[in-house]
């Protein structure tokens, strides 16, 4: 059977129910390791991200779990689940909770990359960088590249455990980065957007771990003040 897809906003969802569906139809048996990200891409004709995104749906679910250099296995039954409820946007008190999260997250992920990226994922970060300045350029929301951004800041901090994390809550706030990104473009913050970006993006040049924690601390923070949600939360 033919299982390659065609492109859609929902592709990390459909691979997901497609894996969901042979790991409980017992193609793939509990405890049972998984194809590797690349021969998964091969087989249902996707990029490897969008592979990642999939089994990070999966682990939340509690049906995959990684384990460190060796690749992603069927979780066996009774395997402990970190939940999170996918973020109510209208909800301050879910908000907040979620940003104090983010921002420990983030602050953290970008202090070690500052630390340890190496000269490709540096190149690599710059990349991202650079992609949301067209995005901005060609009046585009810049979600994908927002999020591709902080993915390789995540990337360069060479801890998987951080890489999972990422994917878990990627999948469960990504509308809070979209949110975001709307408010700013049509309060014309666009720019602002970038500068803390890119305040990140020269600390982690300069390999200053405390410069970059706090400029993504403070990325965040702006994040969830321009949201503008209801009930005084500025």
């Amino acid at each position: 059977m033919d299982k390659t897809l065609a492109r859609a906003p929902s592709l990390a969802d459909t691979v997901a129910l497609r894996l969901r569906r042979e790991i409980t139809e017992d193609r793939y048996k509990s405890g049972e390791k998984l194809p590797t990200e690349r021969e998964l891409s091969e087989t249902y004709g996707v990029s490897r991200a969008i592979i990642r995104e999939a089994l990070g749906r999966l682990k939340q679910d509690g049906l995959v779990r990684s384990r460190q250099g060796s690749g992603a296995f069927v979780a066996e039954a009774g395997t402990p689940v970190f939940r999170l409820s996918v973020v109510d946007l209208r909800d301050t008190a879910e908000i907040q909770n979620v940003v104090e999260l983010l921002v420990a997250f983030e602050s953290a992920a970008s202090a070690l990359a500052a630390t340890r990226r190496t000269k490709a994922q540096l190149k690599m970060i710059t990349a991202q960088f650079d992609a949301m300045e067209r995005a901005i350029a060609e009046d585009r929301s810049g979600v994908d590249e927002d999020v591709a951004f902080h993915r390789a800041i995540v990337d360069a901090t060479a801890n998987p455990v951080f890489r999972d994390m990422f994917d878990f809550l990627d999948t469960r706030v990504r509308g809070f980065i979209g949110a975001a990104r709307t408010n700013s473009a049509r309060r014309s913050l666009s720019r602002q957007v970038q500068d803390e970006h890119r305040a990140i993006l020269d600390a982690i040049t300069a390999k200053d771990g405390e410069a970059a924690r706090s400029a993504a601390a403070i990325h965040l923070q702006n994040a969830i003040k321009r949201l503008t949600l209801q009930r005084g939360l500025v």
